[in-house]
């Protein structure tokens, strides 16, 4: 009996050991994917950033997906209902009026994966030069919604808002 204790006790022993070695490695795994998020959508939110800021509304189209349908809310007008939509109403509401701009993103960028949907949330600072001489500073909250597709991540929805009062 005792010799059949002992092998029972070495046999749960192995099957612990195997367990913890088994939690080990999906926690390892799960922090080194967050990693690598969290690089990539540092990349994808500075390039994005860096498009919107050339003024020119063809450069971010990179970044969304183009499907029928798609709801994108800006900070003004209120929401535009396809990338089309979009791309032509910042043209004409933003662009057509601004001399220069630069939109930039905080430190604070967040991102929740779950397989091929991401979403990512990130202070944004907008500095704006008008036509007509003005000069713009807003603070802006970014919600982004990306999917993964087989040319990249792409919005599929994303949400800007302004506090009330300005910055």
């Amino acid at each position: 009996m005792r010799g059949r204790s002992a092998g029972h006790w070495r046999w749960l022993l192995y099957v612990a050991l195997a367990l913890a070695g088994g939690m080990l490695t999906f926690v390892g795994a799960r922090a080194e994917q967050k990693a690598s998020d969290d690089a990539t959508f540092r990349k994808l939110i500075d390039a994005y950033c860096a498009a919107w800021s050339t003024g020119n509304a063809d450069n971010p189209a990179r970044f969304y997906a183009k499907d029928d349908g798609l709801v994108f809310y800006d900070v003004a007008p209120f929401s535009y209902h396809s990338w089309k939509e979009y791309h032509d109403g910042v043209k004409k509401e933003f662009f057509d009026n601004m001399e220069s701009g630069t939109l930039s993103a905080g430190k604070d960028l967040k991102v929740s994966r779950r397989g091929t949907v991401a979403w990512t949330t990130v202070s944004m600072h907008l500095s704006e030069k008008t036509k007509d001489g003005k000069d713009l500073e807003t603070d802006i909250r970014y919600t982004g919604i990306w999917e993964r597709r087989a040319s990249g991540w792409v919005l599929v929805h994303e949400h800007l808002s302004a506090p009330l009062g300005g910055s």
